[in-house]
């Protein structure tokens, strides 16, 4: 077995972070939503302070990280500028967060106002992530609050499973202009055969669209005993789709941690990739480098 070399450093590129006194979410609210319980099992556990700030954080020293991505985290108050306004916050007092990628309704009235009002709040902005992707590439409306991140140089955070994915490839080759990151590897929900097949294709077919990068992260949502040898195909297939250079990390922290630790997870991710033969280059592409250019940090 390889030895795990945490000497490269490592860009966590998709985390939540939460405080439940503060803040509303709908899905972290007891008894839990029906469809996250059977998805993620028994997630009671971050249903809790595991999602505060200086939970977190200390987790990042001994897997070598060095700056952060925090990706909205389904917050379900009045306006979801107050979590960017309370991230900047975090981010001034504990050196971390480096990058934002919010919620906004880009199809909504006003919504290139509200585009601006996060980066007014908030220089880390930079990105936008809504709840699902629409299936049939969206109308008018969304069209034009797409092409509008492109103007403010946001990058468009794709929320799709297969099923969906190809539309998101469709609007991606439609608009090369708006730089797009897939979440979560393609959100794969289930782990037999011909599922893996579906979601092989319809990840190879986004990967041509050559201005779309991916995050490998979030397995133990639909893996909840994952292992390095049963994620390991599916983060093999990613690089091979994507290439080293338009591939990068994370965790999913906290919803993963109920199903390892945060450094067996960082570890599992090193240890695919060394393993797999790529050169101390491309591991750092992946493991850092990527997401320094792709999310300017």
């Amino acid at each position: 077995m390889t030895e795990i070399d945490r000497s490269i450093p490592f860009i966590e590129t998709h985390h939540h972070l939460w405080e439940l006194d503060r803040f509303h979410y709908d899905w972290l609210t007891d008894p839990g939503w029906p469809g996250h319980n059977a998805l993620l099992g028994d997630y009671k556990m971050i249903r809790s302070t595991i999602g505060a700030p200086w939970r977190f954080f200390k987790e990042f020293y001994g897997a070598n990280v060095i700056k952060s991505v925090h990706v909205e985290a389904a917050y379900a108050g009045p306006d979801a500028l107050e979590e960017t306004v309370w991230l900047e916050q975090v981010a001034q007092e504990f050196g971390f967060p480096n990058a934002l990628v919010v919620f906004c309704d880009i199809e909504a009235d006003g919504a290139e106002a509200k585009l601006d009002e996060h980066l007014a709040a908030s220089d880390r902005v930079r990105g936008v992530r809504i709840r699902a992707h629409p299936q049939d590439g969206g109308g008018a409306a969304f069209k034009a609050g797409y092409q509008a991140l492109a103007k403010r140089n946001l990058s468009y955070e794709l929320n799709a499973s297969p099923g969906v994915i190809l539309s998101g490839r469709d609007v991606a080759a439609a608009f090369p202009d708006t730089q797009v990151i897939l979440g979560h590897a393609g959100f794969p929900v289930q782990r037999d055969d011909d599922y893996f097949k579906l979601w092989r294709s319809e990840i190879s077919a986004l990967a041509e669209v050559e201005h779309v990068s991916a995050k490998v992260s979030g397995f133990g949502m639909a893996d909840n005993r994952w292992t390095v040898d049963s994620i390991r195909p599916w983060v093999l297939h990613m690089i091979e789709a994507f290439g080293p250079e338009r591939i990068m990390f994370g965790t999913n922290w906290p919803v993963d941690i109920l199903y390892a630790t945060y450094l067996e997870q960082t570890d599992a991710y090193r240890r695919i990739i060394a393993e797999a033969g790529f050169s101390r280059e491309e591991q750092e592409a992946m493991l850092h480098r990527n997401a320094e250019r792709l999310y300017r940090i």
